[in-house]
Order: structure tokens, then sequence, then C-alpha cells
């Protein structure tokens, strides 16, 4: 029990995670390694999944599913470490941990993607080509195959060759010497000007399309396959096989996690793209739905105030929804926050609700919403008035982070434990979701850890409810299988989601799982 008369520290314990048969244990590796996925049923379950890449990629890939199809032992310890180091756990093969049937072979392959012409494009001048000439060539032939096939994968792995991840991102630079020509011949300035001005022709209206897609692969790539509904697991060729990729002198090119771990955090992924629900949090408080709220401006400007929102909708059972809301000027420069209109808050809320009473028959019980930012007066009217009519609590919580706001040390040689929270008051504390992890017998983290300072802004909830709720938040990762997170899945992914959504322009609000978006 919390009490608010002066500051103290408390302890949450750890949130257990629910597999196979019920059971629950801390650790998601343990729990697959025992018992299974929690929704393992007596038949298992046909991963179904293509591969698109080169034809080397291809090779590389299948040496590497085949390599997943079996145990894969433990690192031997690193010098100067513990004889066992408890966060290491072996991968038993992923029939095995997932209760699943995997083949090393795809059951869709596109492998003649020609590295030299991937290549060529990526060395075009004007970056904004290049890299939508490349996811081009990726997304014209996923969803050319999508639109004839009757049976597609469940998801693609696009496996990238190393040239495509150091080329593809935003701060890219070719060197002068390699750079080639593209086609297109107007600025990005001047394309801005059309924008407002457009000509007779038409023809440099065509070209200055380019510059309304992001320059960089991973999330334009994303953001491109919403529209079709294709599901995709990007990876890089030396994260597969790192020992094709040497220095002259013997030596890995890219230092990159021990083989069982790749393989729990890629093979989760892939039993979740598949379909599949490896866990969920376990005794979670029935009839509760978590929101987080996602902003991301459209021109990254100081003054610019219009921007996309979204919302991360998840239960306790890991299923994550993502809706796209309205474009609007709801980014504030002198507070640097974003706030929705009493409308727009209302509307975003009201579709979430309508989902989770489609899902489940009734409404949330309790609607906690995660931000980084306050809630002010008008949005949170919107909020309310969604709920109006309703038996739904709805609490407004604001997460953020505390950097070197607060430190707290403790006796011995590992920080402070994980779930260690400072009570300021009824409303607020600041609540350490990073640390010493007893059952890892370390801690995973480069410095002394920093809390998450964690607020009830809006509404009325016991704050250890909160607090725990948040905690067990950040073991839902079904994309890396770590022990947790540093902060919860409804803000941990909320840049991301942003990000993908303002990376190329879409058709139409999509309403999508959350696996589209990871």
């Amino acid at each position: 029990m919390i009490h608010s008369h002066r500051p103290q520290i408390v302890y949450i314990d750890e949130p257990k995670l629910e597999f196979r048969y019920g059971q629950q244990l801390e650790y998601a590796r343990d729990g697959l390694y025992l018992y299974g996925p929690v929704d393992a049923e007596a038949f298992p379950r046909q991963i179904r999944y293509g591969f698109i890449g080169t034809k080397a990629g291809l090779a590389r890939f299948e040496r590497w599913a085949t390599q997943v199809s079996s145990f894969i032992s433990t690192p031997p310890p690193r010098k100067g470490a513990k004889e066992k180091e408890p966060h290491h756990v072996p991968f038993p093969g992923f029939s095995e941990a997932f209760n699943a049937l995997w083949s090393n072979k795809p059951a869709k392959v596109i492998d003649d993607l020609d590295e030299e012409d991937l290549k060529r494009q990526l060395h075009i001048a004007n970056r904004h080509e290049a890299i939508k000439s490349v996811v081009d060539a990726y997304v014209d032939r996923l969803v050319a195959d999508k639109r004839r096939d009757e049976d597609p994968p469940a998801f693609w792995y696009v496996v990238i060759p190393e040239f495509i991840y150091e080329l593809g991102r935003p701060q890219s630079v070719v060197p002068r010497a390699e750079r080639v020509e593209g086609r297109v011949a107007i600025s990005q300035r001047d394309a801005q000007k059309l924008s407002k001005q457009p000509n007779l022709f038409g023809f440099d209206e065509e070209d200055a399309q380019v510059y309304k897609y992001e320059r960089n692969f991973r999330r334009q790539l994303k953001a491109r396959l919403l529209d079709d509904h294709i599901v995709t697991q990007l990876v890089r060729e030396s994260t597969l096989t790192p020992g094709d990729f040497l220095k002259s002198n013997g030596d890995l090119k890219r230092r990159v996690e021990d083989p069982a771990t790749i393989a729990w955090k890629l093979c989760t992924g892939s039993y979740y793209k598949g379909g599949g629900r490896p866990w969920q949090i376990a005794s979670m408080r029935p009839g509760v739905c978590y929101v987080g709220l996602v902003y991301k401006k459209q021109n990254d400007t100081e003054t610019a105030r219009y921007s996309v929102c979204a919302a991360q909708m998840f239960l306790s059972d890991g299923e994550g929804v993502v809706f796209r809301g309205a474009l609007g000027p709801w980014f504030h420069p002198d507070t640097k926050q974003f706030h929705l209109d009493a409308e727009a808050a209302a509307r975003l809320v009201g579709t979430v609700l309508d989902e989770y009473k489609r899902r489940h028959g009734g409404e949330p019980t309790e609607l906690f919403i995660h931000a980084k930012s306050s809630f002010n007066d008008d949005e949170w009217a919107g909020f309310q008035a969604a709920c109006a009519g309703t038996s739904t609590n709805v609490v407004g919580i604001q997460i953020s982070d505390a950097w070197d706001q607060l430190k707290l040390f403790r006796q011995g040689s590992y920080p402070v434990i994980r779930g260690t929270a400072l009570v300021t008051n009824n409303k607020s504390g600041y609540l350490f979701t990073s640390g010493f992890v007893p059952r890892l017998g370390t801690y995973m983290g480069p410095d002394t850890p920093n809390p998450l300072h964690v607020c009830i802004r809006r509404g009325d909830a016991p704050l250890e409810t909160v607090m725990r709720d948040v905690l067990a938040l950040s073991k839902i990762n079904f994309n890396t299988c770590l022990f947790n997170d540093r902060s919860p899945v409804t803000i941990r992914f909320a840049d991301a989601i942003g990000d993908i959504l303002v990376a190329a322009p879409l058709s139409k609000e999509p309403m999508l799982p959350f696996k589209f978006y990871i």
C-alpha cells in the first residue's frame, strides 16, 4: 500500500508471464523453453513465411533457417565473466520452443532481385530517388505476389545485403566519385514550390512525388506495404551468417550477438508474425485496456504544427492494434508538446472503444491512456466524451524519461533492483524499469539505471496498480524476447510507429495489428 504523506521507497514484484498449460514464469525464454507458447494447441501451428532478397541472401537465409531448426547452445563465458551467465538460455529449436512446424525452405521465394542493379540505384546522387527506387523493387514484387496468390505467406523475411543497410538510411552519404545520375531533375525546394503552384503540363509534378517518401529504406518499405496488408521481418545478411563477412585479418566485420540469442529474437518475432501469441501477462485484471498515443510532425521544423496522430491499443494478452487518427495542428511550439482538440480526441478513443467492443462484446472496465506529454483540458474532454454513457474508467498517465533527475544506489556490486520506485505522492513517482534482475543475476544496461517518471494526470487509479501495469507492459515485445524493455510497449514503439506513418503517402487511415509496424 502506498501512502501519500511523504516520499517513500517501495518495491513492486516482478510481473510474471503466462505460457502453455497456464504456467507462469518471469523470463520469456524460460517459459518457451519449458512449456511453449501460451496459445499452443494439440496440433502444431504451421509457420508459413516467404523470402525476398538476392540469390546470395537466400543461400544465407536457408543456412540460418536450418541452424534454428535444432538445438543451439549458449555461448562460452566471456573473459572475466561468471562461469554461468543466467541471462543466456539455450535455444531448443524452433519447433521445440514454439510447438510449431518450421521449414528451412520458405513457402514462397522471390530471389531474382539483381544485386548489381540495386547497388546502382542506391548510388544515385538524389537520395530520395535512390532509396525510393530500391524500395520500389521490393514493394512491386511483394504487392504483385500478394494480388495473384490466393494463399500468400503470413509474413515475408526481407533479407537485405549490407550495402542497403549502409546506404538506405537518412544520413548515408555516397562518395562523390561513386555517384550516378538519376532521372529526377527537380530539386526538393522546387518540388515544394510546385505543390503550391502546379505547372500546366504535369511532368515536374510526377518527379516531385519522390520527395514525399522518407529517405529510410526500412520505414518507407513498412509504410508502403500497409495498404496491401503485407507483414515483413527485415534482417541483414550479416546477422544471419556473420562468418561470411570478415576483415582481412580474419576478424568479423560486425560483432553480433551469439547464435542462440539471435535465434530467440528472430524466431519469437516469426512466431508472432506467423499468427501466434508467444506469451501474455499473467494474472492481469479482466477488462483492462491500454492505449499509447503516437504523434509525428509532418514537417520536422521548429514551428511546424501539423502532425499525424495515432493510438496503439494493447490488451493484457499482448494483442496490439494501431489506429491512425487525423492530421492536424497538434504540435504546440511554445510547450513543445502534442495535444489533440476535443473532436479529434473523442474520435480517436471512440475508434479504440469500438474495436475493443467488437473483439470482446463490451466496453473495457479500465482504459489507461499513456502518453509522453500531459493532457490539456480540451483533449481530456474529448477522451471523456468518447467514454460517456459507458462503465469505462478512463485514466490519463504521463510516462516520461527521468534521466539524471534521480539516482538510487544500494550496497553491493549491482545497481538498484528493477521494480524499485520512489513514490513522491499518491499521483506520481519514479519507477526503475531497468536495474538488477535477480532471475538474470545481473544488470543488462551499460550505465547507472535511470527511472521513468510515472504520473497520473487525469482520472483516478491506485498508483501502485499503474506502476505494476507499466512494469508488466515493459515485457510485451515479441520482436526481441528480452527479459524486458525500459519502456512499456505503449511508449516504447511510439516514435517508431510515427516514423512509419509519415514515411510515405497513405491512401487511407489504416487500422492494423501492431505486427505490421515492427
